[in-house]
């Protein structure tokens, strides 16, 4: 789908936060090579080189809009516009990085594995997904979808559980990995505006549904999610209004 960054980048604080929360857990000294997956606009990209300025980074995304944003920010950095479901690497890396992008991504049971062989010996594997498609906000997009008239076009594209549970990862792991360090946090946002869950919806997963569907269906879908996720998530007496988000973080080490 065509991102946004400007709409993405509206609620960076709380985007960046589980990004430095994972950055925090690696413990590498001095990288050589660190590949970010899924760069977008490349704020997390310039926390990798403000912590370790010696290193080569890569990083790739697949949407030409965000990677003009990240460009705009660092000559010093290499950006690449790829398919991150095909992409492979001839040289491992000391680190391969990835934040809130796996899960546009299907097939974990090979997903990780290739992950795995990207690796160089001593090297980390870091990954944090958004994990909260049982949530209100996710649960009430998937039902609309399948309602008619808009199943017939996104009922192909649905995917109710993008991310697997935690027990699985480490079973994908621990072949490949000697240190495995795997966690789950809710994140209780505090978001502002008259439907902030909708609008954070509208710059990733709704965005991906919207554009799947014909024009002129897009406008009626919207409008009857904002509906029923603004119930779901009642503004409270002084204006905000409480988003609890739940995410996935793995930190693997090869022995």
């Amino acid at each position: 789908m065509p991102w946004n960054p400007q709409a993405y980048e509206a609620f960076a604080d709380h985007r960046m936060r589980p990004a430095i929360d994972l950055l925090n857990r690696v413990s590498l000294d001095a990288p050589r090579r660190v590949v970010d997956l899924g760069c977008g606009s490349g704020g997390v990209t310039l926390l990798l080189a403000a912590r370790w300025p010696q290193a080569a980074i890569v990083a790739l995304d697949s949407s030409a809009e965000m990677l003009a944003r990240a460009r705009a920010r660092s000559a010093a950095i290499e950006w690449r516009q790829v398919d991150l479901a095909a992409w492979r690497t001839a040289e491992p890396f000391d680190l391969v990085f990835s934040n809130a992008a796996l899960h546009w991504l299907t097939d974990h049971a090979t997903l990780i594995p290739r992950l795995a062989d990207a690796v160089a010996p001593g090297g980390v594997l870091a990954v944090q997904m958004p994990n909260n498609f049982s949530a209100p906000s996710h649960l009430l997009m998937h039902a609309l979808a399948l309602e008619t008239p808009y199943r017939a076009h996104l009922d192909s594209v649905l995917r109710q559980t993008p991310v697997l549970d935690a027990q699985s990862y480490h079973a994908l792991l621990a072949p490949h990995f000697g240190r495995i360090d795997l966690w789950s946090t809710e994140y209780l946002q505090v978001l502002q505006g008259e439907n902030p869950v909708a609008d954070w919806t509208r710059s990733t997963w709704l965005g991906g549904l919207l554009e799947a569907l014909p024009e002129g269906l897009r406008g009626p879908f919207e409008a009857e999610y904002r509906h029923r996720v603004l119930q779901a998530y009642p503004k409270r007496d002084d204006g905000s209004t409480l988003f609890p988000f739940r995410r996935l973080f793995v930190v693997a080490t090869t022995a």
